[in-house]
């Protein structure tokens, strides 16, 4: 197994400020399109609102239809939006579609606690905790990224059984687990670090190793390799 390098800490920049495209396009050249929340990237993406809907409440409107609506995501459910109309919601689709085509999560390489983070930014703004699980191959690269759980995240809920499932079924190498703190307080709770010893015992047992446990925010993210809760022993060829 190849040992995690960590560098330096990805911190994010948090600005509940009433959002303007200058200073999304200011914040996306400092550090990246990946440390932008997907609530931003939607402003970004329509530009301007209407005059009596500012383009933030807009985007979070469109974002919603998208990730949660009851009806399947299409133009014509975007344009039932106040708002959208044929423009608008031809450019969410097509920047939709062609995200999916090309960036799919599947093979990235995740070589760092950092490289991890992207992976989950779309989950950082959710006001529910979200457990996560990284699934990869003996590259690192990843096999998919999977929802475990959602809502009161505590070792009752998080059983092993349920986070290795489908790893077992990926015949996966490793794993990364996650979870956001919606408060943005990034450090672990008891609960937390009972549940990554948990996880770590099982993982041995399994021969699906747990390489780290991240706990995000829109902030940013904790790592427990970062901070030298779990340490990856070298294995001898």
């Amino acid at each position: 197994m190849d040992e995690w390098y960590v560098y330096e800490k990805l911190t994010l920049e948090a600005d509940h400020r009433a959002a303007v495209n200058p200073d999304i396009r200011e914040r996306m050249l400092k550090s990246g399109s990946n440390a932008i929340s997907n609530l931003d990237l939607m402003t970004a993406i329509l530009g301007t609102g209407k005059h009596d809907k500012p383009v933030r409440k807009l985007a979070k409107e469109v974002l919603d239809q998208i990730s949660g609506g009851t009806r399947p995501f299409d133009i014509k459910t975007l344009m039932d939006i106040d708002g959208m109309g044929k423009a608008k919601s031809c450019v969410v689709a097509a920047a939709v579609e062609l995200g999916r085509r090309i960036f799919s999560t599947r093979g990235t390489r995740v070589a760092m606690p950092k490289d991890a983070y992207p992976l989950l930014i779309h989950y950082a703004d959710l006001k529910q905790e979200h457990f996560v699980v990284i699934s990869l191959n003996g590259g690192h690269e990843v096999n998919a990224v999977r929802e475990v759980t959602k809502g009161l995240i505590n070792k009752t809920v998080v059983h092993p059984r349920e986070v290795f499932a489908d790893p077992i079924t990926d015949r996966a190498c490793a794993i990364i687990v996650a979870h956001n703190h919606p408060s943005g307080n990034l450090e672990p709770s008891t609960e937390d670090r009972e549940i990554t010893t948990r996880l770590r015992q099982s993982g041995e047992i399994l021969g699906i190793p747990l390489l780290d446990h991240l706990i995000f925010s829109v902030n940013g993210y904790y790592s427990f390799v970062e901070q030298g809760l779990i340490t990856m022993e070298k294995h001898s060829e």
